[in-house]
């Protein structure tokens, strides 16, 4: 699946990153508590999250994920999105709630796979 793919899914609206779109995704994980996103430890993923804070810019950073989506219609700050331009990150936003997002992402195919 790619970054697009995932961003059809959910009718989500990029907000950072629209040239990275094409970047393939292995894996997703959907936390608001980014000691549980530390523990899954998986490259080319997507994070799904309400949390809108720069930690969550580094943690992605740090688990080479390509892809946040924040959910519950949260909407990121710009030196959040600033962060991600600089890092390389898409950030996407939805109005769908993390488990609905998650499960519909894990409907077309998306795995979390096992920690």
């Amino acid at each position: 699946m790619t970054v697009k793919d995932a961003c059809a899914v959910l009718g989500a609206r990029v907000l950072v990153g629209e040239e990275l779109l094409e970047q393939e995704v292995r894996s997703a994980c959907g936390s608001d508590m980014m000691s549980d996103v530390l523990a899954f430890s998986k490259d080319h993923s997507i994070l799904l999250t309400g949390l809108c804070n720069p930690q969550v810019i580094r943690t992605a950073e740090m688990l080479d994920i390509v892809c946040i989506i924040f959910v519950r219609g949260k909407k990121p700050d710009e030196t959040i999105l600033q962060m991600a331009r600089e890092r390389n990150l898409v950030v996407l936003a939805t109005g769908h709630r993390m488990f609905s997002a998650c499960g519909m992402l894990y409907q077309a195919g998306l795995n979390g796979g096992a920690i």
